[in-house]
């Protein structure tokens, strides 16, 4: 198992990593490798996507070293972005993949039949309700959050707010959700 490796550490590798030693890297590897796979994990839920995601990331962590800059943040939340952002990417892949087979090939779902319509137009009902209950900003960042994939960091640029203040507010917003949901 490898040691906790602090900061300055990971910022000692990526500088030479970014230099091309691969000794640097395998250190980098051996330091990250298990948490960025954890992440990777979580985001994907498949073990052997995560496998070769991280594999994907690291070949990404060689390449762009050099744009690593130890002021503008820390180097574990640098990786934790390029996996994170890896991640997304491999979802929103594999979804259009799977929108192109059923544009393409007639695969797609039959038509619900009325009682499936009715419970699912009832459920929609509930969740714009509960919805309508949040703060507009918050309620517009949950469902670019969860139904359009948008990273945090991107949500937190796009309201001008710390990444911080983004996640604290999508964490209390599925919290309202959740408790509102509960209760109708």
């Amino acid at each position: 198992m490898a040691q906790e490796t602090n900061d300055q550490d990971l910022h000692d590798l990526l500088s030479r990593v970014a230099l091309a030693d691969r000794a640097a890297f395998d250190g980098l590897y051996a330091a990250a490798g298990a948490k960025l796979f954890a992440v990777l994990t979580r985001i994907l839920r498949d073990r052997s996507m995560a496998e070769d995601a991280l594999q994907e990331v690291f070949v990404k962590v060689w390449q762009k070293a050099d744009g690593f800059r130890a002021g503008s943040q820390a180097p574990m939340a640098w990786l934790y972005a390029i996996a994170r952002n890896h991640a997304i990417d491999m979802i929103r892949a594999q979804k259009r993949i799977h929108d192109d087979l059923d544009d393409h090939q007639g695969l797609s779902s039959p038509e619900p039949d009325p009682e499936q319509s009715a419970v699912a137009a009832g459920e929609r009902e509930r969740i714009e309700h509960c919805l309508e209950e949040l703060e507009p900003q918050k309620a517009e960042a949950v469902v670019s959050a969860y139904m359009e994939g948008y990273s945090y960091q991107e949500l937190a640029d796009r309201y001008s707010v710390p990444l911080n203040t983004m996640r604290t507010w999508l964490r209390r917003s599925l919290i309202s959700l959740r408790k509102c949901l509960d209760d109708g």
